[in-house]
This record gives structure tokens, sequence and C-alpha cells, in this order.
């Protein structure tokens, strides 16, 4: 089986926490890895961002990525990539053309990825995977950041209408999915999303003093970390309020908060939230770290006390198992796939507001007792092992089978002249 996936708006290669690099670059990288360890290849197709990485990139057997050029190589924001999506498209004709590729099956992820696999698939009469990872009608529902517009919308319910198989991350994003959206629910599939639990660990017991070492913070403080793009909807103006607010309660306690990520969106910036946390009087109490590669990554989370994911949505929270497979234990709202990811009581904690000070109680209340918090970080390593990308993967081709066995050509196709 040959698999041409669809990531336009950002490669599986890009750093995550990085632009618009995030949870679904991680996630599109280690399926395909799988995938194609299972014999499945697997072509992933997005828009190039600079011209060192040239046309192919083989990034491990049976799994390439393929930069298409389409519009600067830089200066374009994710608002403005709609602008580009017929250039997108043609350069993928192009090179399967040029190399003279088939594929059984296309997989778009997100929804600008989706219309090029949409118009894709049909050209070639094969069947349409699509993973939208975030929706807007579920996004505006959270009521935080900007609004997604109309136009969005509309296209993701036409991705609905029209792909043959929907694979979502967990039962809850499927029935946010049924609930914004005009869906038949025989196409949904939850395929549940994996961690690297074999970089991801807890490692020994000099692993906190050596990550703390090497950050520069002290060894007695109690540390939360943050790990994500620095976007409001992923919350960490909660988290620096919270801790503010915990600060003022407890001056004495050396509380330390770490923000792993940089800005993502038009109208965010690192700035603004340095601003925000000199107006907390949290001064040397935050350190804003850079995105790091997941090599990196898990010393930060060694380094943490607690992991906060303030998240408004996430459709599974790839952060959150990570950090409990380090044995860090995550304190998260109460949102998308979250409880599915952590498990309240036990390996962590969740919210049910975005209130600053209603998580600067759970946070107090967690920092302080050092036994429960020992135990959910022992407790967060056998949770987290649950999740694996070979069994994702598994799933997904399972997804892809079932599709090619009940796909008949011309299901979706349309009178050209509206009749």
């Amino acid at each position: 089986m040959r698999v041409a996936m669809i990531s336009m708006h950002t490669s599986p290669l890009e750093q995550p926490g990085a632009g618009d690099a995030g949870g679904m670059n991680v996630y599109v990288l280690n399926v395909a890895k799988e995938l194609a360890r299972r014999g499945v290849e697997v072509d992933v197709f997005t828009r190039a961002s600079r011209p060192s990485q040239g046309e192919v990139v083989q990034v491990a057997p049976g799994f390439r990525v393929v930069n298409i050029v389409a519009g600067p190589y830089e200066g374009l924001s994710k608002e403005e990539l709609p602008t580009q999506l017929a250039a997108f498209a043609g350069g993928i004709v192009q090179f399967t053309r040029a190399h003279g590729v088939r594929y059984d099956l296309v997989h778009s992820h997100y929804w600008l990825s989706g219309q090029v696999g949409w118009l894709l698939a049909d050209l070639a009469r094969v069947p349409l995977v699509h993973t939208g990872h975030t929706w807007a009608a579920v996004k505006n529902a959270a009521q935080a950041g900007s609004y997604e517009g109309e136009a969005r919308r509309i296209c993701e319910q036409q991705l609905v209408d029209n792909a043959d198989a929907l694979v979502v991350n967990t039962g809850n994003e499927s029935a946010e999915l049924a609930a914004h959206y005009d869906v038949d629910p025989a196409v949904i599939t939850v395929v549940t999303p994996g961690a690297d639990t074999a970089l991801f660990t807890p490692g020994t017991n000099r692993n906190t003093e050596v990550a703390r070492r090497h950050l520069g913070i002290p060894l007695h403080a109690k540390v939360i970390a943050f790990v994500g793009r620095l976007q409001e909807f992923k919350g960490p103006q909660v988290l620096i309020r919270a801790v503010g607010e915990l600060a003022r309660r407890e001056p004495l306690r050396d509380v330390r908060l770490l923000l792993c990520g940089g800005a993502s969106g038009s109208e965010a910036s690192v700035e603004a939230y340095r601003s925000l946390a000199v107006e907390e009087g949290l001064g040397a109490r935050v350190r804003f770290l850079g995105p790091r590669p997941p090599e990196e990554l898990v010393s930060v989370y060694q380094a943490a006390d607690i992991v906060a994911v303030p998240s408004y949505n996430e459709s599974f929270g790839l952060v959150a198992v990570e950090a409990q497979a380090t044995g860090t234990p995550v304190v998260a709202a109460r949102v998308g796939g979250l409880p599915l990811a952590v498990a309240d009581g036990e390996t962590g904690l969740l919210v049910d507001s975005h209130d600053p000070a209603e998580w600067a109680g759970v946070l107090g209340q967690l920092l302080v007792d050092d036994s429960r918090r020992i135990a959910m970080g022992r407790a967060a390593v056998a949770h987290a092992a649950g999740f694996s990308w070979a069994a994702a993967a598994e799933n997904l081709e399972a997804v892809y089978r079932r599709t090619l066995d009940a796909f008949e050509p011309g299901t979706h196709e349309r009178d050209p002249f509206g009749g």
C-alpha cells in the first residue's frame, strides 16, 4: 500500500513548539515512521519553507517528506496559506507525474491539507481519509483566543461530507465533531495517538538534579513547566497568572515556572508573555526557554515537579503523556482529550476552569504534598506506557484497509454543471 499524506502548513521535520509546529508534527512524523515499519509506503507532502532541504527527504525506509514549492519560502502566515492551495495542489500533481508515482489512498491532516487532499483524491479516484486535529467550531465554542472564521468551518463541513473516513484522536473528539458538524457517525474512527516512551523516561534518580543544574534551577525549588506554543488558546497566560497568585499567597515558597516554546500566530509574541510575568511580579521566578527537540525536552520534563497543560481544548494532549512517561505528574484543564491522557487523581489532576485563582490552589496543594506528587509520578509512568505509536499505526493501517475495501469510485462525485 502506498499512501500520500498531506500536511501543507507544517512539516513533520519542523521543530515542535516553533511557529505553527506542534503536536500534529509529532503525530505525522511518528505514525509515518511506524506505518513504514509495517510495510506501508508513505510520502508526506508539505509546503517548502526553505530551499536547503531539497525536494525529497528520505526520513526512513519507506517514508519520505516531499517539499512542494508554493509561494515564498518565508513570510507567509498560516492565515495567508489559503492563497497557495492551488499552487500546492498543482505542485503535488507535477511531482507525481514527473516521478510516475501513484497512491492507493490520500490521508490529509488539518483543514488546509484536507481541501488539497479532497481534490487530489477525486482526481486520482482513490479514497480520502481526513484527520482534523483541531476544528473551528470546537475552538470557537471554547471561547479563547482569536475567533476562527466561518470560511474555515464551511471548508471543514465540506471535508466531513466528502471524506471516505474521518480519524479522530479520542471519543471526546468524536462527540465534539458530531455536536458541531453534520456528520455520519459511521465514517468516524477513533485512533488514539501514542508517545515515544523509549525516549521519554524517568531515567535515574539523579536525572532531576542533572536537568536542573543544566537549566540553572535550584534543586530545592518547586518547578512547574509548560511545554507548547505560546498562544492564548494553549493557556500560558492562565499559568503565569496562577503562579503569580501562588507567589502572592506564599511569598516565601521558592516556586519557579518554565515556559518552553515559541510564539505562534500573528497576534502572539514572547515579549507579551514576558510583560505579563513582570506584571505578576514573578521576575526571576520565570524562565522562557525556546522550542527544543524531543531529545532535549526530556530534561525539561525531568526537571519539573509538575507539568501544566492549561489549554482551552486539546484533541488528545501529547505533552501530558510525554510528561507522565518521564514520571512527572500533570495538572491539566478538563477539556478535549485531556481526561483520557491524564488519570485524574492518580497520575495528575484535572481543573474544571481556567480561573487563575483555582489553578493556583490546585498547583499549590500538589506542590506542598510531596508524597502524593511522588506517588502520582510513579503511577504516571505506567499510565503513559499504555499509549504507543506502534499501536496507533496498526489501528490506522486497519482504517486504511477497511476504507480501501469499501471504496467505490464516484461516491462523492458531483455533476460539474450542478445537475
